[in-house]
């Protein structure tokens, strides 16, 4: 199977959330057993020989690959929420998105100095919400940080937002 196999497998949805925004719906790839399992071997292949000891997922769609990678790395899996979703001492960021003002939390306790640490999203957009999410995990003060998507909006440039000490990946890469 090809990257672009995979590529023409994502559904462009107009106007969703709001006016002006091609949203990409990754749940078309989730339904084909075949492409569940090549985006399952591409994460496990390009981060097996890193040391990841927890895979982070933010809410919702870092949910969707972020524990079966964690799973086959032999790492944990944190989530990244939204307000109120976490049940124990948290630590949040806020941050500006395409549409609106947002707040992601983690637990105070998730990560440790010695955790190696994959940040898992489904898009890459103007970067907003990994980067709240990257400095909510540098505040824990972990080893090591790398940063995952399935799909990149290329020419939004979100990942200038990155230090360039960070390794930062996708797999599927689009223009807006």
């Amino acid at each position: 199977m090809s990257i672009e196999t995979l590529s023409d497998a994502v559904r462009n949805i107009p106007d969703f959330p709001i006016p002006g925004i091609q949203f990409k719906d990754i749940t078309t790839l989730f339904q084909s057993p075949e492409h569940l399992k090549e985006l399952s071997e591409i994460l496990f292949e390009r981060y097996r020989d890193k040391g990841i000891t927890k895979v982070v997922g933010i809410e919702s769609r870092g949910f969707f690959m972020g524990p079966a990678l964690a799973i086959q790395l032999g790492a944990g899996f944190v989530p990244i929420r939204k307000p109120g979703k976490l049940p124990y001492k948290v630590i949040e960021e806020a941050y500006s998105k395409e549409y609106g003002d947002d707040t992601i939390q983690i637990h105070a306790d998730a990560l440790t100095p010695d955790d190696v640490v994959l940040i898992h999203d489904d898009l890459l957009a103007t970067g907003g919400t990994m980067l709240a999410a990257y400095n909510l995990i540098r505040k824990l003060g972990v080893k090591t940080i790398y940063i995952n998507f399935l799909i990149e909006l290329e020419e939004l440039k979100g990942r200038k937002l990155f230090p360039a000490e960070v390794e930062v990946n996708s797999i599927l890469k689009f223009t807006v």
